[in-house]
């Protein structure tokens, strides 16, 4: 039965060299961490900022897990060392010694002063220690490498961002777009007090732009949070757009007007003929209701006048949108127009369609050789006349033109029946 103590089995010479070789390589190890920890670039950056909300309450707790680590890590190595002393008296350690070393190496052997919850100290096993260390050393680390990626990722664009804003502030205030005179100049505005204001929450409480990684467990998993950011660069994408719409309207005002002046002058041309096209209806079309044609517009001359001021002044800004809606009513005034001058012309429209087809019929009893009936002679003068008098009373004329239709379908149904017996008998 071999020796045992508190700590269970007194372990042989091996197991202790191989035990204490695995704890030279953890001390070594964790050394390493903790040097890196101490000297890594997040870590100095929150030890000189000016830390608010979030991130200042998650630095102080965090101060104090390293100071607790660095203390645990003390008397880490000290327990190593006394262990490898212990080891280093013969070269063939004694029963007594093996024993000192199984409850240095495998016991509570390491009281840490002070602790959680206030306690006066803390005792460890050398394996709970590492693991205690694991979790400060993580739970540290987090917090230093999720601040560092939100200092290295969001401050830069935000200045990236912001002279880009700067440059399209310029550009806004050569074409005249300015605060408190176009829109597009209030939101450059709220634009830069985002921006100035994100930059400054961003250095002073980063944590607060950091978005943990669902289900992990890594040390900085996660993403900055660059929602505002994201909605402040569409907003002065759209701001650009804008700007470009204005800087279009520089470039090609005049063509522009032109052509709104030219589609105007149509429109007014359309309703001048459509006012003597109603005249004539009303001299030549007898009993007819013809619509009343009305005068241009005053008011798109009026704004066409205001537009050719914006644009010898240059304010383009006020130009842009006038400029729009000129030349989409002026579409809808030429349109209106030609709408009138059909409404009005129809009653002529319909007399021509009557004329014609008396004319086809005509032609057509011509060609069978009943040209000359006396009840088509007839009812063809009658209904000439009807359509070539003024004023025309179209509902009799067209009840005219019927009625020589009739008597012309009559005639040429009877003409066409002798040749059908014709041919059967034959």
């Amino acid at each position: 039965m071999g020796v045992t103590d508190p700590a269970g089995p007194v372990m042989d010479r091996d197991e202790a060299d191989r035990a204490l070789a695995r704890l030279g390589q953890e001390h070594e190890a964790i050394e390493t961490s903790l040097l890196a920890l101490q000297d890594h670039a997040g870590r100095r950056l929150l030890e000189g900022a000016g830390l608010t909300g979030v991130t200042r309450e998650r630095w102080q707790a965090t101060e104090a897990r390293i100071t607790r680590l660095w203390a645990y890590f003390d008397a880490y190595t000290a327990a190593l060392r006394c262990a490898r002393e212990i080891r280093a008296r013969r070269r063939w350690s004694s029963r007594e010694d093996l024993a000192e070393l199984t409850g240095l190496l495998r016991g509570e052997s390491v009281t840490v002063p002070g602790g959680e919850s206030g306690r006066l100290s803390e005792t460890f096993t050398l394996p709970a220690l590492v693991e205690r260390m694991n979790e400060l050393y993580a739970t540290s680390l987090d917090v230093i490498v999720a601040a560092d990626a939100v200092w290295s990722a969001l401050p830069a664009r935000i200045d990236l961002l912001a002279a880009e804003l700067q440059r399209t502030r310029q550009l806004a205030h050569s074409v005249g777009v300015r605060p408190g005179e176009h829109p597009a100049g209030d939101d450059l505005e709220r634009i830069t007090r985002t921006l100035a204001r994100l930059r400054e929450d961003v250095v002073a409480d980063p944590l607060a732009f950091w978005v943990p990684a669902e289900g992990s467990s890594a040390p900085g998993g996660g993403r900055p949070d660059t929602t505002v950011y994201d909605r402040a660069a569409r907003a002065l994408e759209d701001v650009r757009r804008e700007i470009d719409a204005v800087l279009t309207v520089r470039q090609d005002a005049e063509a522009r007007l032109v052509r709104v002046r030219d589609v105007l002058s149509r429109a007014d041309r359309t309703l001048a003929e459509a006012r003597t096209a109603r005249g004539e209806v009303l001299a030549k079309i007898a009993a007819t209701e013809v619509p009343v044609v009305g005068g241009p517009p005053t008011v798109l001359q009026e704004q066409l006048a205001t537009a050719v001021e914006y644009r010898r002044q240059g304010r383009w800004h006020r130009l842009s949108p006038l400029l729009e809606s000129l030349e989409e009513k002026a579409e809808e005034e030429l349109l209106r127009a030609r709408e009138s001058l059909t409404a009005v012309t129809a009653p002529l429209a319909v007399r021509a369609e009557l004329r014609g087809r008396l004319d086809a019929y005509k032609a057509k009893v011509a060609r069978h050789g009943l040209a000359e009936d006396p009840l088509l002679v007839e009812r063809y003068d009658a209904a000439r006349r009807m359509l070539w008098s003024a004023p025309c009373d179209l509902r009799v004329a067209e009840q005219a033109v019927l009625r020589y239709q009739r008597a012309a379908a009559e005639l040429l149904d009877g003409a066409d029946a002798p040749e059908d017996r014709k041919g059967d008998a034959s």
